[in-house]
């Protein structure tokens, strides 16, 4: 049994983590988080130690290090520009590290994580549950198995829609959750790039407040994607079916099937994890790089080959004039 903290135990993705740690049966000993609406951890570990100031988990954290509760694992949860901050705390209080995804937000931090990787003896291990997924391993086999030189031609929509609190929110902030690109897709673009292999050619159509267009050129493939945080862009079959999550992914017009089969894939990554056999800092490199290219250049238009929905008309921003 291994011990655990986490840190950002109240935000939206933490359950999943509790979930992985009580279903690998481990223990968590401590957690953090500055809101203290943390009931949810009733449910999986009662007993946790928890604080809502770093300096005082920082100091337990300390207390413990030399006695059979010493974590072995810290996990992050908290929001993307914070955890380059805190991976690098649970390298240095002599843990391994399971970080959300985006593991960071630019290509340079994961170079500076590998120094402390070195230092310390320590792992960082980054959630990249796709490559999880029995319909994308599938997928992937099929691509590795067909002729070397096939090009494919993929469109990716993916649309998850966001109420005007996303806004007020950090992930509303482009300097703290990276955009609608990171923020939502950065797992999408890792799981193309794994399948299809590196980077060529990197455009982007539009780039708005709540969606994001473009096209990727791969070593075997050309994607057109579209992004979107926006009910409004949802199709109207999705609409008509009452549902605000839409993802669809079509190669070569075939349909690539994988709407099931979500629920279990953080545990997975922990049992991976607990075997050493989890993603790192290198295997995040590649869709940190792409959404980094996405997020610091200039939308070209509509010019070229772009989704289809990169056509849908513009709205304002719900909190700017």
């Amino acid at each position: 049994m291994k011990n655990f903290g986490i840190i950002g135990v109240a935000g939206y993705i933490a359950p999943r983590h509790l979930k992985a740690i009580k279903d690998t049966n481990n223990n968590l000993i401590v957690a953090l988080d500055k809101s203290d609406t943390v009931g949810i951890m009733d449910s999986y570990f009662p007993m946790c130690s928890f604080y809502t100031e770093f300096e005082r988990f920082d100091r337990f954290v300390e207390k413990i290090k030399h006695t059979d509760r010493k974590l072995d694992y810290v996990s992050v949860c908290t929001p993307n520009y914070l955890h380059d901050s805190h991976i690098r705390f649970g390298l240095r209080v002599n843990a391994d590290v399971i970080c959300e995804k985006p593991l960071v937000l630019n290509p340079w931090n994961i170079d500076a994580l590998q120094i402390i990787e070195k230092e310390t003896s320590k792992k960082v291990n980054t959630i990249l549950q796709l490559r999880l997924h029995p319909a994308i391993i599938q997928w992937k086999n099929k691509i590795d198995s067909a002729p070397k030189d096939k090009i494919y031609d993929v469109d990716l929509t993916y649309i998850t829609s966001r109420g005007t609190w996303y806004y007020t929110s950090w992930k509303g902030n482009v300097e703290k959750s990276g955009g609608v690109a990171t923020n939502i897709g950065v797992h999408f673009y890792d799981m193309l790039s794994w399948i299809f292999g590196k980077v060529k050619k990197n455009i982007v159509h539009i780039s708005q407040h709540d969606r994001v267009g473009g096209f990727l050129e791969f070593e075997k493939a050309r994607v057109r994607y579209f992004l979107s945080i926006n009910q409004e862009t949802l199709p109207l079959e999705a609409k008509n079916q009452g549902k605000r999550t839409y993802r669809k992914i079509e190669v070569d017009n075939e349909e690539i099937e994988f709407s099931e089969g979500f629920t279990e894939l953080h545990t997975k990554s922990y049992e991976k994890i607990l075997k050493g056999e989890g993603f790192s800092l290198e295997d995040a490199r590649r869709c940190i790089e792409i959404v980094h290219d996405i997020r610091n250049q200039q939308p070209i238009g509509l010019k070229g080959d772009y989704h289809p929905l990169c056509l849908l008309e513009a709205v304002k921003h719900p909190f700017k004039n």
